[in-house]
């Protein structure tokens, strides 16, 4: 499924502020930082990626429902749950 990545600004800022994320995420358990701290911004950063997955899928899924100019469809329904259900 090829996805139009202009539409995708918005995924790609957020993957952006993940990444620092992690960087900080990561600071914080070398320097021993307390646990709780530690989970709740690694459950923050689970939650934008699982985001970004979902937007791209919907994204890609407008793209997939449309069919071609031969009038097949780009992508099944069973490939399109698969994709769907890896982010569950």
């Amino acid at each position: 499924m090829d996805v139009n990545a202009a539409k995708l600004t918005d995924v790609v800022a957020r993957l952006k502020r993940v990444q620092g994320q992690l960087g900080g995420i990561i600071r914080m358990i070398e320097e021993g930082r307390d646990c709780k701290d530690v989970v709740t911004q690694l459950a923050a950063a689970s939650r934008a990626l699982d985001k970004a997955g979902f937007k791209i899928i919907s994204t890609g899924l407008r793209q997939c429902i449309a069919e071609d100019a031969d009038g097949s469809q780009r992508v099944n329904e069973d490939e399109l749950e698969r994709l769907f259900l890896s982010l569950a």
